[in-house]
């Protein structure tokens, strides 16, 4: 019996137990929820002003200014090269030479039947002074003459045939021909292309197309030199806007003094529209919901949300063209857990904005 007392006295004992303890937690949590939330810890900067500009991105295509394939005219056994790959020519250098050896002989027999025809024609002008010939004999020897003459020239044409100049300065391309190799006419010899300035081209939306101007400053990058920026004017558009893609073709002049960039190389190209003085933040101030754009602004230690409307954009930043002011905080780190009213707490962080490599290679 005094067992059965003993588990009775217990199993009281632990029930008022869990009683105390399931009280003492409800009088905790009522103490806590009656408590003022924490503060978030964010951090704000202020907008500042900064040079903004409406450009278009776009890839483009580099060609020369003047290319061309060299090839012969004519057939014959190559005699001499005058080129190397990469090498710069000026306009009229002799670059490869065949055997003209027939081409002058024929010259020779040319010239030398046009002198025997101008003899006997000034001879039937003398005779013909005193009524010894007729004018149709006069007239068939000046025929003659025009005859040989323009058999002179054409012999003349053949005999430069055999030589292949450059048509204007540039650099030479590869070449696989020897001397001694025997060429049909058209073979190509190698390529000549003018590579001081380069013709860039690329494409414009259409909704851009009354924007765009010739004379406009035009940047390019490539892969190739990726710390390195290019610059150039644009110089010619289209006349049509292309049905299917719905752009304009536009080219653009860029220097290229070293040489370095080449024909059919890949460029990203950006076309500046304007220039002006804007508003800017970091880009990662701002929020997005559906059509909705906003940002959090830190007022006496309170958020509060601000719709926005943002123009132009630039690597880590974006231009605000309503909704802040220069005298407002906008809280860059944290925003994505607070709503208006939220307690904040401001702290300076030097890491809030990560580092943009994209920044580097587009000049602000």
């Amino acid at each position: 019996m005094w067992k059965q007392w003993l588990i009775a006295v217990v199993l009281v004992a632990a029930g008022a137990g869990s009683a105390v303890f399931f009280l003492a937690m409800d009088s905790s949590s009522t103490e806590q929820a009656g408590e003022e939330p924490r503060a978030s810890k964010v951090s704000a900067v202020a907008p500042r002003l900064q040079q903004v500009r409406d450009e278009i991105r776009s890839v483009a295509n580099l060609k020369a200014l003047n290319a061309v394939e060299l090839t012969t005219e004519v057939t014959g056994r190559v005699v001499q090269i005058n080129l190397e790959p990469g090498q710069k020519v000026s306009q009229g250098d002799v670059l490869l030479r065949l055997d003209d050896r027939q081409a002058r002989a024929d010259l020779q027999v040319i010239e030398a039947q046009l002198a025997d025809a101008r003899r006997q024609l000034e001879r039937a002008q003398r005779l013909r002074s005193n009524n010894s010939v007729s004018q149709s004999q006069v007239d068939e020897l000046v025929t003659a003459v025009s005859v040989a003459e323009a058999q002179r020239q054409a012999a003349r044409v053949r005999l430069e045939n055999h030589r292949i100049e450059a048509p204007f300065s540039g650099v030479v391309g590869l070449s696989d021909i020897s001397v001694g190799a025997y060429l049909q006419a058209g073979t190509t010899i190698t390529t000549l292309d003018t590579t001081d300035r380069m013709e860039m081209g690329f494409a414009v939306p259409e909704r851009f197309v009354g924007q765009v101007r010739v004379g406009q400053s035009v940047i390019a990058s490539s892969p190739a030199f990726p710390d390195e920026v290019f610059r150039g004017e644009l110089v010619e558009l289209a006349t049509r806007i292309s049905e299917l893609s719905r752009t304009l073709s536009v080219r653009a002049l860029i220097d290229n003094p070293d040489g370095r960039l080449r024909p059919g190389q890949f460029m990203s190209a950006s076309l500046t529209l304007q220039e002006r003085e804007g508003l800017v933040i970091p880009e990662q101030a701002v929020m997005i919901r559906g059509d909705d754009k906003y940002v959090f602004v830190a007022e006496d230690g309170v958020a509060r949300r601000v719709s926005v409307a943002t123009g132009s954009r630039m690597p880590g930043l974006v231009e605000i063209t309503s909704g802040l002011t220069l005298d407002d905080a906008v809280v860059i780190t944290g925003q994505d857990r607070l709503s208006t009213g939220d307690r904040i707490e401001v702290q300076s962080n030097d890491q809030a904005i990560p580092e943009n490599r994209f920044a580097r290679t587009v000049e602000s």
